[in-house]
């Protein structure tokens, strides 16, 4: 009986038993996809891999001509001294002068994106007909394709003009109007990322909410609004890496002159603008004005890295999993 059984053969497309041996039928064109997907895959890698190299370059070159720079430079100088002046016969490398501008202005931006970002981000996601959202989240974005340059000009010869009729003992630079413009600038980043977060919480919450007798602001603000905290974290921390790094609206409307203050009325330097103004003079290379745009590089470096994992930790504590 068992001689009678005859073999059964391998159905089309499967792997026959004889060693070496192509599936049959569509064995070729399987192994080209399979080819055609390992190429995509290292393609998309290399890709990848471009960006952590250029990290990792970035950080490497402002490490190198930093440890050169400390060499000369006390650490505790660099930290503690009020004045920056490397430029001068009588050399001072403070940089807490170009921190106290670049957070004052960070602050001023961040007291006018955060709220009215807040506010459109809500408007635009619980209150907002289909068609005024579709209209106006393209506009509001527009903002931010605006050349920075185009914002710095706006707050010399608008912004400061405004303010001067009301406060008339306001500089032509100052950080007030520089702040207040990096804050227009940086709206478009708050409320549309913030929307986004709000707009993924899921309806049924908010029918549970109007269940409960809740109104459609009691919902945005009590129910909506916490469930995307963690959006809206990392949308703040975003704005927040905006507002550090911004260079032309500081260098243009708060002037380039380093100066100790967190009074947002007076002129001041940022760290961006002190190396803009450096990377456009006649400093040898190598010289120790020169490396000082290396420090506070570095140092810009250190505070948007302490920013983002910042917001890594608000994600991780506050995300909701629905």
């Amino acid at each position: 009986m068992m001689s009678s059984i005859l073999p059964l053969k391998h159905p089309p497309g499967t792997l026959a038993e004889t060693p070496g041996a192509l599936p049959q039928g569509w064995s070729a064109a399987r192994l080209r996809r399979r080819l055609a997907e390992r190429a995509i895959e290292t393609l998309l890698m290399l890709a990848a891999l471009v960006s952590v190299f250029t990290t990792a370059a970035i950080v490497a070159i402002l490490v190198w001509e930093s440890v050169v720079f400390f060499r000369t430079v006390p650490l505790l100088d660099f930290l503690t001294d009020t004045q920056w002046t490397p430029l001068f016969d009588d050399a001072h490398f403070g940089i807490i002068a170009l921190l106290s501008g670049t957070l004052t202005t960070t602050i001023v931006a961040l007291l006018v994106a955060v709220p009215l970002g807040t506010i459109l981000a809500i408007y635009l996601s619980e209150f907002a007909p289909f068609r005024v959202r579709e209209v106006a989240k393209p506009f509001l974005e527009l903002l931010g394709g605006i050349p920075t340059i185009v914002y710095g000009y706006f707050a010399l010869l608008f912004v400061t003009p405004v303010l001067q009729k009301i406060y008339p003992e306001l500089p032509g630079f100052n950080m007030l109007s520089a702040g207040l413009v990096m804050g227009i600038m940086i709206i478009p980043y708050v409320s549309s990322l913030s929307e986004d977060a709000m707009r993924a919480v899921p309806m049924h919450m908010r029918e549970a909410s109007y269940a409960m007798g809740a109104t459609r602001l009691q919902t945005a603000v009590f129910v909506v609004t916490p469930a995307a905290l963690s959006g809206l974290a990392s949308s703040y921390i975003l704005g927040i890496s905006r507002a550090v790094g911004e260079t032309m609206v500081v260098a243009i409307a708060a002037g380039m002159q380093p100066n100790f203050s967190f009074n947002p009325t007076e002129p001041a330097a940022t760290i961006t603008a002190y190396i803009v103004q450096v990377a456009l003079g006649d400093l040898p290379h190598g010289s120790i004005g020169y490396q000082t745009i290396f420090a506070a590089g570095l140092t810009l470096l250190l505070i948007t890295l302490v920013f983002n994992i910042l917001g890594h930790f608000l994600r991780k504590r506050f995300r909701e999993a629905y």
